[in-house]
């Protein structure tokens, strides 16, 4: 769904290839773990890994939570111009994707049986940031600009034409232009390329450091995905194909258990934190210092889910938003693309205490 900064692509895109050689072709392959008992493997593809929106894949591998709970997890990310995440994980070339829940809808509008295991975040993380001098303040703006997405028909293209909808515009009233993520999207924004484009942090920073763009509309936090989308929308997620999930249950309850302990350590620790414990080219590069990667965490940590849980109402908002972009319609059947059994079974695991209210079958 995302495309990589370009400023750490090239040292990523070296370790993506390493794990494809290495991983077996029919995936979760078992491997002798301590004392000769067999350790599942996961391919799990991230869409934008240094992204704050999915800084959980990388944090559990830091944390050595997959090691603990007994799974090998192999990251990888989506590259510039290859295939996105979700649709790398709905071929079979990886068994999971970190994406966002409403491509579970998407996928079942097309026939295929795509499920939301572990839901970490209640809102997209997102912020639609319009260069300085455009007066673009809401979405009724949009017409006649060009708007920038991370890729036409991703999740990003979806919430931008979802936005614009509510002001009652047409697609055809203004243009949507694939900007990718990180370097592009402020060049995009500084030689006026696009008047906004939706983005995330720590992009969102360095516009705003540099002085490009300003914030027009939050999506970042809770309540901002609130007010703009109608309620909670899940974003952020471990989706894989049921198939799969069915044929591999314990992998999958080992990756879930991982990333619930994940969840709660964000929620009990500072951004400060969990910066200290992802890779330093994700927190300092060409783009942000350290200090400003915290100060945007601090402001939108928020976004996190605290024990992984399907926020009640969340499907039906993310569905609603589907319908008005043009991507479904209400003949989807909701309680076929996420669970709560894992997360559930992962609280129970560790004595948590859940704070999230689950959706239920139907959203």
């Amino acid at each position: 769904m995302f495309k990589r900064s370009a400023v750490i692509a090239s040292t990523l895109a070296l370790a993506t290839l390493g794990a494809a050689t290495a991983c077996s072709s029919s995936g979760s392959s078992g491997s002798s773990g301590s004392g000769g008992a067999s350790t599942p493997t996961v391919r799990l593809m991230v869409g934008g890994i240094d992204k704050q929106i999915y800084l959980p894949y990388q944090l559990a591998q830091n944390l050595g939570f997959y090691k603990k709970y007994g799974v090998n997890v192999e990251l990888s990310t989506e590259q510039d111009g290859g295939v996105g995440a979700e649709d790398a994980m709905a071929s079979g070339q990886v068994d999971m994707s970190g994406a966002w829940y409403n491509h579970t809808i998407d996928f079942q509008m097309k026939g295929k049986a795509v499920e939301d295991i572990i839901q970490l975040s209640g809102a997209p993380g997102e912020r639609v940031m319009c260069a300085t001098g455009s007066n673009v303040h809401s979405a009724a703006d949009f017409k006649g600009k060009v708007i920038g997405v991370t890729d036409i028909g991703s999740g990003t293209d979806t919430l931008i034409k979802f936005l614009a909808a509510q002001k009652g515009l047409k697609t055809s009233d203004f243009s949507r232009l694939g900007v990718g993520a990180g370097a592009t999207v402020v060049a995009a924004l500084q030689n006026h390329k696009a008047a906004c484009a939706i983005t995330t942090q720590p992009t969102v920073a360095a516009l705003e450091k540099k002085g490009i763009a300003y914030s027009a509309i939050d999506l970042a936090t809770t309540s901002g995905a609130q007010g703009a989308l109608g309620g909670e929308w899940p974003a952020a997620a471990v989706l894989a194909r049921t198939q799969w999930v069915n044929d591999h249950k314990d992998a999958a309850q080992k990756v879930v258990d991982a990333l619930v302990a994940t969840m709660h350590w964000i929620n009990t620790h500072t951004a400060t934190d969990i910066a200290n414990n992802l890779p330093a080219s994700y927190v300092s590069n060409a783009l942000v210092t350290k200090d400003d990667y915290i100060a945007a965490l601090t402001q939108d940590k928020g976004q996190f889910l605290p024990d992984g849980l399907m926020p009640a109402g969340g499907p039906k908002t993310s569905l609603a938003t589907e319908e008005l972009a043009g991507n479904a319609n209400s003949s989807a059947n909701l309680s076929t693309t996420f669970t709560n059994d894992f997360v559930i079974a992962a609280n129970k695991l560790e004595g948590f205490t859940t704070t999230t209210t689950p959706a239920g079958p139907n959203g």
